[in-house]
């Protein structure tokens, strides 16, 4: 058997992600080190830094290279920060294994806590997530686009550009930046769906690969993004939208908190931090549920959402109200049709609306 290629992008985060998933495969398959051979894509992303993402394309600017190369074959496999993936993906494109979930939670770089900023102070970021998590906080903050990896942005911070920046705890640990910044409460700056997870994708008929990338796949992790990115798709999230979701499984279940925000964070219904109950079907058949055939696009979405309020932060409780009702409306539009394993069709989901 031939060495199998990895592509991914060329920076130095994706290339550190790109080296832990190449020697966990030759660890899992007993592969000698550098077996794995590490091919650079140069992505549209990564050429164009001076406009927020979600004014020139959105998160394909990210993959769509990457996926050129992967379905024209000139690489095996590719490996992906997930929260940069679309929620929808090519057809032939699967995620076949995602890797343990590191730290969630956001890094502030710049003062000891969002409290702490300076009325006024600048702040740098692109996500419109954490855009409009700041202002719901601080309305008196000035937000600037700031893109670029983590180190050109450490340095334009060390500059003097802004006065402060958020950057996402898994990154900095993976650069080996651990003790950079100041953690974020969950319940204050709640993260991006599926934020601090490593996915591995392939082609979704080249099973032999498949079955080789399953091998270091994480399916407690796999289970949670899953739900993850069912509800941001139910939702139409992009990089235009300021959505924020972190799943958890408990007693079998798994419980969901998200936040839904306006752009400017203002909008008071949209402040709370929701937490939702999933019930879980089928995410594969147990025909299909093999290492050969990993879960295809449609079982992605196979979630049944069954809201359930669980208590909300950040808001008071006609907010909270507000908040609940928007979300029972949203998971029952069609986008959020689910596809139900074993019978194979459609159905709208089930909401409790206790």
């Amino acid at each position: 058997m031939r060495s199998p290629i990895l592509g991914t992008r060329g920076s130095p985060l994706a290339l550190a992600q790109a080296h832990k998933v190449a020697s966990a495969l030759e660890v899992a398959n007993r592969w000698p080190a550098d077996y794995v051979q590490i091919q650079v894509v140069e992505t549209t992303g990564d050429r164009v830094q001076d406009r927020p993402l979600a004014e020139i394309g959105g998160k394909q600017l990210w993959t769509k290279e990457l996926d050129r190369a992967l379905m024209e074959k000139e690489v095996d496999f590719c490996v992906h920060s997930l929260k940069d993936v679309e929620a929808i993906r090519p057809r032939e494109l699967t995620i076949a294994a995602v890797r343990q979930r590191g730290d969630v939670q956001d890094r502030l770089i710049g003062a000891d806590s969002i409290d702490a900023l300076k009325e006024g102070a600048i702040v740098g970021t692109s996500s419109p997530r954490r855009k409009a998590q700041l202002l719901s906080l601080r309305p008196d903050l000035k937000i600037i686009p700031f893109r670029g990896n983590v180190q050109t942005r450490l340095a334009k911070l060390e500059a003097g550009e802004v006065d402060a920046t958020l950057l996402a705890g898994a990154g900095l640990r993976r650069l080996g930046l651990a003790k950079v910044g100041t953690p974020i409460p969950l319940d204050v700056i709640l993260p991006a769906p599926t934020q601090a997870v490593i996915a591995i994708e392939c082609r979704a008929k080249d099973s032999v690969t498949a079955s080789i990338l399953t091998i270091v796949d994480d399916h407690t992790t796999h289970a949670i993004i899953r739900a993850e990115r069912a509800f941001t798709a139910a939702l139409g999230g992009s990089c235009h939208s300021p959505v924020a979701a972190f799943g958890e499984i408990r007693d079998g279940k798994i419980f969901m908190r998200v936040q839904i925000l306006s752009e400017d964070g203002q909008d008071p219904s949209n402040a709370a931090i929701t937490t939702l109950q999933l019930h879980w079907l089928t995410p594969c058949s147990k025909r299909r549920r093999t290492r050969s055939a990993p879960c295809s696009r449609q079982d992605e979405a196979a979630l049944r959402f069954q809201t359930r309020s669980c208590g909300s932060a950040n808001a008071g409780e006609g907010a909270g109200s507000r908040s609940r009702h928007r979300l029972n409306t949203l998971v029952r539009t069609p986008a959020s049709r689910v596809v139900a394993a074993r019978s194979g069709g459609l159905r709208r989901p089930a909401v409790d609306q206790r």
